[in-house]
Formats: C-alpha cells, structure tokens, sequence
C-alpha cells in the first residue's frame, strides 16, 4: 500500500501564511512503496498548489507548473545534445536551447515565487525516461531523435502557451506567454530546420 507524506491544508495554511513564508520553496514529499521512492516532482508540485488555490487559480499555478517542467527537460535534454550530437547544427541548436531555457525558466521561477505557486523540484518521471531514451542513441540516430523531440516539444508548448497568453486568468502569467511565444517559434523553426538537414543526410 502506497503511504504519502502530506501536511493538510490547514496546517500548511496556519504555518506558512501568518509567518509571511514564501510558498514557493520547492516542496518533496515521501511514499512507500517498498523502495521508498520519492513522488515525481510534478505531482507533488500540483498537490501543493490545489490546497493553495481556487479553480481559477489553480489553472494559471497548472501553466506555471508546465511551463517549468518544459524549461527543465529542454535544458538537461540539450545538455546532453551539446556533448553527444553529431552535426554542428544540432550542437548550435542546443546551445541556444540551454541559454533560452534557462532564461525562460528564471523568469517562471520569478513570477511564480511572487504568486505563491509551489514549482517541481526537479526534472518529472516522464522527462528523465525521455532522457534515458535519448541517451541510449549514438551518432547520427541521436541527431535525429533530439531534433524530432525539439520539434514536437515546442508544437506543444507553443499550443499551451498561446492558450494563456489568450484566455489566462492572471495578467501577468498571461504576459509571461506572451512574450515567451516569439522565442518558443525560433526554437522550433531552427528544429525543424535541423530535422530536415538529417533527413537529408
């Protein structure tokens, strides 16, 4: 039986609020499974934020939650890509995915530490089988699947974040996808142009 360390709500809500403590502080949480293997951090991050929030509020923490997530693995996908990728293109790609990304990801930080909203700790379970997977390619192979994941990454990100920045609740969460869109649109047409060069070779 799975066993998982919560505070409730109350709790948390009499210690961290009369205290002024920021909640942002990155939260883990225990379960038992045998293996005592930590919660992924998503979740925990999530759990943290439904007892904080109403429905409303609780969407815009979900985007800030998403977009961290999609900040840390673009980061630790493109490190890897800068030591292993074959082609300079794939490498100058990454390069510029590591520096964006990191950049992007203490702007997320920032706002979210000002609104209250717990963030994961860390990479989730899904992002570090992504880069388990990545990491078993060599060569030209290896090119070809961190190109084909940059571009389906962004697509994706670039659909969640024109939704906020269009139907957000919070002004400025929605100001943050804004002005984050334009930089997610050169990832992905540098991608795709990478993922075509491969194609070809």
């Amino acid at each position: 039986m799975k066993i998982t360390c919560l505070v409730k709500t109350d709790f948390i809500k009499a210690l961290l609020l009369p205290a002024g403590i920021i909640t942002t502080m990155l939260v883990t949480s225990c379960s038992s499974t045998g293996t005592n293997k930590p919660e992924d951090t998503k979740e925990v991050a999530e759990e943290h934020n439904d007892a904080k929030f109403d429905q409303n509020q609780e969407k815009d923490a979900q985007f800030l939650v998403q977009a961290a997530e999609l900040n840390m693995k673009e980061i630790k996908l493109s490190e890897l890509a800068k030591g292993s990728a074959v082609m300079d293109e794939c490498k100058k790609l990454a390069e510029m995915m590591i520096n964006d990304h990191q950049k992007a990801l203490q702007e997320v930080q920032a706002l979210a530490e000002k609104k209250g909203i717990t963030l994961p700790a860390g990479m989730t379970d899904e992002a570090q089988r992504d880069y388990n997977n990545l990491n078993e390619k060599k060569g030209a192979e290896f090119d070809q699947k961190y190109c084909d994941m940059m571009v389906d990454g962004h697509k994706d990100a670039i659909d969640k974040f024109e939704k906020v920045a269009k139907d957000g609740n919070d002004a400025d969460i929605r100001s943050l996808a804004s002005s984050t869109l334009p930089t997610l649109r050169t990832h992905l047409d540098h991608a795709m142009v990478c993922q075509e060069k491969i194609k070809k070779m």
